[in-house]
């Protein structure tokens, strides 16, 4: 499977990583499970593969993306897990990602309706930890992409996941059709040359730039990232002022679908909760305009929750309280109904 991202549009360097973070930079881990759809013991076949994710966590948001405009809802089983990890009263210790449909979200004061019991191994394990553990991993992240008839981890890196989704699409037993059916990553040299630039870009100032200023301790790595991150929306801004709908042009691809999880989360969390209170998206008219529409297209707008992600970033603040705005211009995610709101 052709696969020419750049390892810095996927993941973070890991040199000096103990350093970088003694000093209070965020550090992104690198995910251990490599293999593909299409390789010999992974054949592509409808049915066969399953997903574990949380609806709060950004880089799951792009595989829910990628199953939903594909068509792989009905080949591509999933579980979701609570989008708060286990706490300190756990039997099991605190920090776990765990599948919990009964337990209570803080902000709406019930079960979250979107959460499921484990279901991909045939185990029913509460814990994400263990399935990594059935293969003597120590990991501990979502997504991951399961092979339920060979009982293994396939893959643990959204890049390769999504990627890999649009290469087997049909394969894997897609409801749409060939013609019909988004092309996130078109085959000709131009064109995937320019997404993987914008990959590139969008991940290291954009995906993990919001990490970098969120999660950081020391003011001026946070400075660093936050400043990046405006520029980046800037130049975002620029480049859709020429009036093409999607970043590339014509056609929603893969570098759409990369940017969209950060947009999407920003003005009711992470402007707030990662500190990137230099602006909403709202004052950016044409990047507003773009969200609206890529939240317009099919299967998008239910690939992701912002109750999930409300609850998942702020319920795992020092207080554990999660804030109830922003109300104005509208609540979210009803404003990404209106592109007029932009002016």
């Amino acid at each position: 499977m052709p696969d020419t991202d750049s390892d810095s549009a996927v993941e973070e360097s890991q040199t000096n990583a103990a350093a970088r973070r003694a000093r209070g930079e965020f550090v992104r881990s690198v995910s251990g499970f490599r293999h593909a759809i299409g390789d010999p013991d992974f054949p592509a076949e409808p049915g066969r593969y399953h997903l574990f994710v949380a609806l709060n966590c950004p880089w799951c948001h792009r595989v829910t993306l990628a199953r939903n405009v594909l068509g792989l809802q009905d080949s591509i089983t999933m579980d979701v897990a609570f989008p708060n990890r286990t706490g300190e009263d756990d039997p099991e210790g605190p920090g776990w990602w765990e599948f919990a449909p009964d337990r209570i979200a803080t902000l709406t004061g019930a079960p979250l309706p979107e959460c499921t019991q484990e279901t991909g191994t045939g185990r029913g394990v509460r814990l994400v930890r263990d399935i990594y553990r059935s293969e003597g991993s120590p990991e501990r992240s979502v997504p991951i992409l399961y092979d339920k008839r060979a009982g293994r981890i396939v893959n643990n890196e959204s890049a390769k996941i999504i990627r890999m989704l649009n290469t087997m699409a049909g394969p894997l037993g897609s409801s749409l059709p060939d013609a019909t059916r988004a092309d996130l990553y078109p085959d000709t040299v131009s064109t995937r040359a320019e997404i993987d630039a914008l990959n590139e870009f969008i991940y290291n100032a954009v995906n993990n730039g919001a990490y970098k200023a969120g999660f950081s301790s020391d003011q001026a790595v946070y400075a660093e990232a936050f400043d990046a991150y405006f520029a980046a929306l800037e130049q975002l801004e620029a480049r859709l002022g020429d009036g093409r709908p999607f970043l590339t042009g014509d056609h929603f691809t893969e570098a759409d679908l990369r940017l969209l999880p950060t947009i999407y989360r920003h003005d009711p969390v992470y402007y707030l909760r990662m500190k990137l209170n230099g602006a909403r998206v709202l004052d950016y008219p044409q990047l507003w305009r773009w969200l609206c529409r890529v939240h317009a297209l099919p299967g998008v707008a239910k690939s992701g929750s912002l109750i999930h992600c409300r609850q998942g970033y702020f319920g795992r603040s020092w207080n554990g309280t999660v804030p109830l705005g922003p109300f104005a211009p509208m609540p979210y995610p009803q404003a990404y109904d209106h592109p007029d709101l932009a002016g």
